[in-house]
């Protein structure tokens, strides 16, 4: 599903203007970005999380040559789905 697709939905559930939908599905997912480059969680109830965690650097090797080599540390961006959405995905 796309952006698109999501004002779409919205318009015609929601009966408003299909601009005035993208802008709102457009501010939502900004509002999420923000929060995500933040460091900070974004729990969505009957959704899931998205979570920001840390990764220390580490030892790793190059597939072509075998040369070791260290992975830099990075900021990594993980999604749990709610128990909810599980369930649903699993047609439960």
């Amino acid at each position: 599903m796309t952006k698109i697709e999501l004002a779409k939905q919205l318009h015609q559930e929601l009966g408003i203007r299909l601009k005035e939908a993208s802008e709102h599905v457009e501010t939502l997912l900004d509002l999420i970005k923000d929060n995500l480059v933040k460091g900070e969680n974004v729990k969505i109830s009957g959704f899931g999380v998205f979570e920001v965690r840390d990764k220390n650097a580490r030892r790793g090797r190059n597939p072509q040559t075998g040369e070791t080599i260290t992975i830099a540390p990075r900021r990594v961006l993980t999604f749990k789905p709610s128990a909810i959405i599980k369930q649903g995905v699993n047609g439960e």
